[in-house]
C-alpha cells in the first residue's frame, strides 16, 4: 500500500532538504512507529541523494538494539517508547551512518498496544547533530493509526527545520 503524497509533509520535506543542502548536511532517520514515512517523505523529494543518507526503521527491541545500538537494559527498564530509548536511537543513528543530522521516532500509533502510562498517541522524537546533544519531545497525538503517524512525520520534519534554522537541537 503506498502513501499518498501529503502537501504539508511534501512542503515540509522540500524545506528541510533545501536547508540540509544549504548547510551542507546529510540526514539519517530513525524510525519505528513511522515505519519508514519520514525518509520516504525525504527521499521524494528531487536531488535528495545530495542530503540524505539512509533511513532506519527499527521497529522489534532486537532491531533498535542491533540497528542502532539501544541498550538492552534501557528497553527492559524504560520501554521503547521513552525518552531514554529515543535519546539512544537518534545518537545510534549517527554512529551507525555518514550523515550528520539524525531525527528519530518511537510511539505508539494504534489501534492498540497503549496502556494507562502510554496511551495511542503517545510519542517521542529526538534529534541530534553529530558532536552535539540530543534533544527529546514527548508529544500525545489524536486520531486513528494513519493519524498519528502523519502528525508524527510532521512533528519530526518541523523539528528539524527548527534545528536548521536556529543552528539549536
Amino acid at each position: 500500500m503506498s502513501v499518498p503524497t501529503n502537501p504539508e509533509l511534501n512542503a515540509l520535506a522540500q524545506s528541510v532538504g533545501a536547508r540540509l543542502l544549504a548547510g551542507r548536511q546529510m540526514l539519517v532517520t530513525a524510525e519505528s512507529c513511522t515505519g519508514g514515512w519520514i525518509a520516504k517523505c525525504m527521499t521524494e523529494i528531487p536531488g535528495s541523494s545530495g542530503w540524505f543518507d539512509c533511513g532506519l526503521v527499527a521497529y522489534s527491541y532486537e532491531a533498535k538494539q542491533a540497528l542502532l545500538g539501544v541498550r538492552p537494559q534501557t528497553l527492559e527498564e524504560f520501554g521503547a517508547v521513552s525518552r531514554e530509548t529515543v535519546v539512544e536511537m537518534v545518537s545510534g543513528a549517527l554512529v551507525h551512518s555518514g550523515a550528520t543530522i539524525a531525527v528519530a521516532v518511537t510511539g505508539i500509533a494504534g489501534p492498540d498496544g497503549g496502556s494507562e502510562d502510554k496511551p495511542v498517541g503517545t510519542v517521542w522524537i529526538g534529534w541530534k547533530r553529530r558532536g552535539g546533544y540530543a534533544r527529546a519531545e514527548l508529544r500525545h497525538f489524536d486520531g486513528d493509526r494513519d493519524a498519528v503517524r502523519r502528525q508524527t512525520v510532521a512533528a519530526a520534519l518541523h523539528g528539524l527545520e527548527h534545528m536548521l534554522n536556529t543552528g539549536n537541537p
